[in-house]
Order: structure tokens, then sequence, then C-alpha cells
């Protein structure tokens, strides 16, 4: 079943417009929105994965109608409901809470914030045997594009690929692996490489066939083209 945010490759949303690098806030919520999600991450209750779930987990209407921002903020609201950070009677009122919370000492200060944000959350980690895959290997993105670990879980292979063949680029070294963290099943590393597709693989009729579209893709995600 196709998944209602996986709409990379599909006709009819019109062209690819490129932006400037970056975040572009368009109005002065945005920043908001941007600054209160990042906030509420540093309370260590979920890690990157997670929230990208959990906005994929969007009611297909509302993942449609809302803005960027306002998937951003939804998904926000249902995370802290679901790890008990909040309730749904905090988020009605307009009062504001007065009374601490227990999490009220990892609440991220100002004076942190460059800190936090120099330091980064990065993934990379050791593995336990050798990568399978080396640059210039002929490999094909698995026929299904589904979480193998949770029916209907997270994951980043994205539907347009799953099985098309393509070439690796480069090895990226032993990564923490999204269907595995997103549901709180360990950090999982694998090796991860970047991949590309030939526009001819991904697409029947490709405006440009000599294009190619490069993937960053976890080892199970692959398998070797002999």
């Amino acid at each position: 079943m196709t998944r209602v945010h996986d709409m990379g490759g599909r006709f009819g949303y019109g062209a690819v417009l490129p932006e400037p690098d970056g975040i572009v806030l368009e109005e002065s919520w945005h920043a908001r929105a941007l600054a209160l999600t990042l906030a509420a991450g540093a309370l260590g209750r979920w890690n990157i994965d997670m929230s990208r779930h959990a906005r994929e987990r969007l009611h297909p209407r509302e993942y449609a109608r809302f803005s960027y921002f306002e998937k951003w903020l939804a998904a926000l609201a249902n995370l802290l409901v679901e790890t008990g950070v909040l309730d749904n009677s905090d988020l009605l009122s307009c009062a504001g809470q007065q009374t601490p919370r227990p999490l009220s000492a990892c609440a991220l200060r100002s004076k942190n914030v460059d800190v936090l944000f120099g330091h980064g959350s990065p993934t990379t980690r050791d593995c336990p045997g050798l990568a399978r895959f080396s640059a210039g290997d002929s490999v094909r993105a698995r026929r299904l594009a589904e979480n193998r670990l949770v029916s209907g879980g997270h994951t980043r292979l994205p539907a347009y690929a799953a099985g098309a063949c393509g070439r690796v680029l480069r090895h990226h070294g032993c990564h923490v692996f999204p269907d595995s963290n997103a549901h709180g099943l360990g950090e999982a590393p694998q090796p991860l490489y970047a991949v590309a597709f030939p526009a001819t693989e991904l697409w029947v009729n490709p405006e440009h066939p000599r294009d190619e579209v490069v993937l960053d893709l976890w080892e199970s995600y692959l398998e070797p083209v002999q």
C-alpha cells in the first residue's frame, strides 16, 4: 500500500523548484514551530527517527491538508502525549503550565542552544562486520519498500526506488538504522551507501533519460546484481 508521505517520484505534483540552502521561514510562526520542535526534542524522550515516523503517522487527510510546519507541530503534539510529557488537557489549555514538570530540569535553555547545535547528533557507529558492498558495485534496491521489523513502520527506502538497479558511489561508514531506531528497538547500526540510480530505472518515460538520482541507503535495503 502506498503511504501518503511517500510521494517522491509521483506525477501530478508539478515541477521541482530548487530552494536556497537551509529551511525557508516564510512566516513568523514558522520560526517558533521550529524552535519548539527542537527544544522538545532536547528532552530526550524520542530520537530523530521517531519524530520522522510521527509525521508519517498523521492521518492522511491531515497530512495532505497541513503545511510543512503544521505537520511538525501536529506530530510534536502527538509525541508529547504518547511519551507522557503532556496530556490532552495540557494541549487544550490556553493558560500555560505553572507547576514544574518532572522534565523541567532537561529544558533547553537559551544559553545552551549554540552548544547543543554545534555538537549535533551524529549517527555514525561501529559496525560488527565488514561492509558488503564497495564503490562501483551493482546493486538492486529491495523490491518491497517496507519495514521488515515492524508492519507499517518507518523506513528510509522510498517506494519509487524499490526494485531499481543502481551502482554504489560511496560507502558512508556505519550509521544508526532508522527502521529499528524509530520504534525503540535499538540503533542496530548498518553500513550506509550512496547509490546512483539511472532515471530509466525509476520511471518508464523520464523527461531526461541520462539523469541519475542518488539515494543514501542502508545495507539491508540492497542486494547484489550479478
